[in-house]
């Protein structure tokens, strides 16, 4: 190989890292930051500006650190706070931000990485201090939306005073629970009051029968009370009634009557079986011998 071959190659290969350390590409979704041994001194494509493709930056002197441009997500880690009514809940949040100032955010967080490890603490801290002024029942449904307003805030004015250079967009609660042994607790809670519930509604449902059952019972007693009385009251209608009849035809026909006292003598006589023992001459059989007209 010769010399000027040689002195081509090197040139050539001069110039491509000249040209790699002087051009750099920043993407739509990207906000490219410029530092300068070490001091960012420019944005490109910063925030409420459009700016991307191809840019150029002093070799070797100049570094660029690219931010994301768009909102990102952050998942706080699980925080167990204990509520004004002194319950203890296990929160899970997480925020959506967006980096306004990439100058400031490079200058105190340097990178995306460090800026999700500070805003962690720093949301779990705001949720601690508002969600543990408030009761389990506010933080779970009842004042739940007023009480992540109210945190979002304090993140806001947090991430302000501290100077990050990010924009908190928006911060929720994606559950709040009860530690598991809290729940267990609480289960075997509300299965003992659901049993007395059932126990007292098994007891009410028993004195209500036994109270239907008593009324029932008195409503037939009187009934057959009731019944029993009117049945006397018209057997003796018809015994009188019977009576009045048999008075009147012994005064028509007294023979009659005799004869018909005597037959019911005989049906009230001979029954199951009975045997008598009388005289063939007596009274008592006269009308079996003579009939009707006996005497």
């Amino acid at each position: 190989m010769s010399l000027r071959l040689i002195l081509w190659a090197s040139a050539a290969l001069a110039v491509i890292l000249v040209a790699a350390n002087t051009f750099f590409i920043v993407d739509q979704r990207e906000q490219a930051v410029v530092v300068d041994l070490g001091e960012p001194v420019r944005v490109i494509n910063p925030p409420g500006a459009y700016d991307p493709g191809l840019k150029i930056k002093a070799p070797f002197v100049e570094s660029v650190i690219f931010l994301d441009k768009r909102n990102q997500p952050l998942e706080a880690p699980q925080e167990e706070i204990i509520s004004a009514d002194q319950q203890r809940l296990v929160v899970d949040a997480f925020i959506r931000y967006r980096i306004v100032d990439p100058l400031q955010f490079y200058r105190t967080l340097h990178d995306e990485q460090v800026g999700a490890d500070r805003l962690e603490p720093l949301v779990n801290s705001s949720l601690r201090q508002v969600l543990g002024s408030a009761s389990a029942a506010d933080i779970i449904s009842d004042r739940r939306d007023a009480l992540m307003g109210q945190t979002l805030a304090d993140v806001q004015a947090r991430s302000a005073r501290a100077r990050y250079g990010v924009d908190i967009i928006d911060l929720r609660i994606k559950r709040a629970d009860l530690p598991q042994a809290n729940q267990e607790a609480v289960f075997n809670r509300m299965r003992s009051s659901l049993q007395q519930q059932a126990a007292q509604i098994r007891a009410d449902g028993e004195a209500n029968k036994r109270e239907i059952m008593a009324g029932a019972d008195k409503q037939v007693t009187i009934t057959l009370a009731t019944a029993t009385e009117q049945s006397f009251s018209i057997q003796g209608a018809g015994d009188a009634q019977s009576a009045a009849l048999f008075a009147s035809s012994f005064g028509k026909d007294p023979s009659f009557a005799a004869f018909y006292r005597s037959l019911q003598a005989y049906e009230g006589s001979f029954v199951d079986g009975d045997t008598l023992v009388l005289s063939p001459d007596s009274d008592f059989f006269k009308y079996f011998k003579k009939g009707p007209n006996a005497k």
